[in-house]
């Protein structure tokens, strides 16, 4: 058995060799339904791994609030026929600020941690290099929230966090800048006008452009980290709201103060325990912010994770669509074997007629047209794959979207090119052996 399947494997060679533009053209929408799965998949699964390194970065379970400075409106004209005018008094807003956090942590249920932070553009020098950076104000749950690792130090104690002592925590670009060639803890950089000791370094965080495009997020490589305490003492009093202040603020309710940054904080993280209780939990805080800011909507409540999964399902349903077309391309490749198939039966009812006369029988015919079927899908999809490589490869490279190939594509799109083969070989291959070459010659 196995001898005869491989003389008849030799038989389909031959021909198939024999006619290798009919073969080359044959095998051409196996070639690009292969090339099209290999690259399809491979830009799914680039796409799916930025998504899960974007959820890494803005963390799991996380709500982020950002303050809004209010914007002026212009005046509405009344319109004709109104009787008497009445003057609009504007609602006083605290801005975001630590009684919100306090807040917060006291009524809302289902938080797990809070993170405030205070980002202050500045300038770092030492040793005569120089460079703009952003100082940030966070406490410790900001490292447990965000999922950062101290490459070396540690972080802050107690006692630094309560006094507002000058020490940082900086990023790996940072080091690299102003510390190349020493250990920089236990050093000195001046930031601003204060100089701070460093006492850690961060692990190198790598975030593509197109990340702190989407995300709104910063290159955290580039920041230096110090207690909040010691970012409003030492750098801008944004010191507790007081009552005199409340008052104050409400003497001048009716000036104009648009485009003036009221805010106590630049953004707060929140991070819950259960992520079914995120967008419930969102909703809570948003009716709390309202009725402390007295309406005024000088803030953003986001959920980047579920933004970021609304992402990945739009991009899910551009895969299913380019599956639909990669899987069009292998049927129509698939119905071209068929028909050249088909049309090749006629051509060679002499050579059909000659084996049967040397004692073929008809089950060698249908091994020899299905393996030819089989052997054109076959050399279709090993040359699909290398296209699909290179596809793959260079739309990362041409069109900078991430791509990865894994062994699974290859192998689907591979066997599904053989078994294309087969099943649309199996038709021709019955007809090939159904032929009567005396009685098809008697018509020639």
């Amino acid at each position: 058995m196995i001898q005869r399947i491989l003389l008849n494997m030799a038989i389909a060679s031959e021909a198939v060799l024999a006619n290798k533009i009919r073969s080359l053209l044959t095998a051409l929408g196996i070639i690009f339904g292969v090339a099209a799965v290999i690259a399809m998949l491979a830009i799914g699964s680039g796409a799916q791994q930025e998504i899960l390194e974007q959820i890494e970065l803005v963390g799991v379970n996380n709500i982020v609030i950002s303050p809004v400075v209010e914007q002026s409106e212009g005046d509405v004209e009344a319109e004709e026929g109104t009787v008497g005018t009445q003057e609009t008094k504007k609602n006083l807003s605290l801005g975001l600020n630590f009684m919100d956090v306090e807040s917060i942590q006291k009524i809302v249920p289902g938080i797990e941690m809070i993170s405030p932070e205070i980002v202050l553009d500045t300038e770092v020098t030492r040793e005569g290099f120089r460079r703009t950076a952003k100082l940030v104000g966070v406490d410790n749950t900001f490292f447990q929230i965000s999922g950062f690792d101290l490459d070396e130090g540690e972080f802050f104690n107690q006692e630094q966090i309560q006094k507002g002592v000058p020490v940082c925590i900086i990023g790996k670009a940072i080091k690299s800048k102003f510390f190349s060639r020493e250990e920089p803890i236990g050093k000195y950089i001046k930031v601003g006008k204060h100089w701070l000791k460093v006492i850690g370094v961060l692990e190198e965080r790598v975030i593509s452009d197109k990340s702190i495009t989407n995300l709104g997020i910063r290159d955290y490589n580039m920041d230096i980290y110090t207690p909040l305490s010691t970012a409003l003492i030492r750098y801008e009093n944004r010191l507790m709201v007081t009552n005199s202040l409340i008052q104050e603020a409400r003497r001048n309710r009716n000036q104009d103060q648009s485009g003036i940054n009221y805010h106590q904080l630049d953004r707060l993280v929140i991070k819950v325990s259960n992520t079914d209780q995120i967008n419930s939990i969102a909703q809570v805080i948003s009716k709390m912010l309202s009725r402390k800011h007295s309406d005024v909507v000088d803030y953003e409540i986001t959920i980047p994770e579920l933004l970021l999964k609304q992402q990945q399902r739009t991009k899910n349903i551009f895969n299913y669509v380019l599956g639909g077309i990669a899987g069009i391309s292998l049927l129509v490749g698939g119905i071209g074997i068929m028909n050249i198939m088909l049309a090749s039966v006629l051509e060679r009812i002499k050579e059909i007629g000659l084996r049967l006369s040397l004692g073929a029988k008809k089950v060698d015919i249908i091994y020899q047209f299905l393996l030819e079927a089989v052997m054109i899908s076959f050399s279709g999809g090993a040359v699909g794959v290398i296209l699909g490589l290179t596809i793959a490869f260079g739309i990362a490279e041409l069109a900078d979207i991430p791509t990865i190939v894994s062994g699974f594509s290859i192998l689907l799109s591979f066997g599904v090119a053989v078994t294309v083969g087969i099943i649309f070989g199996i038709a021709p291959a019955k007809r090939a052996a159904n032929q009567d070459p005396i009685t098809s010659l008697r018509y020639e």
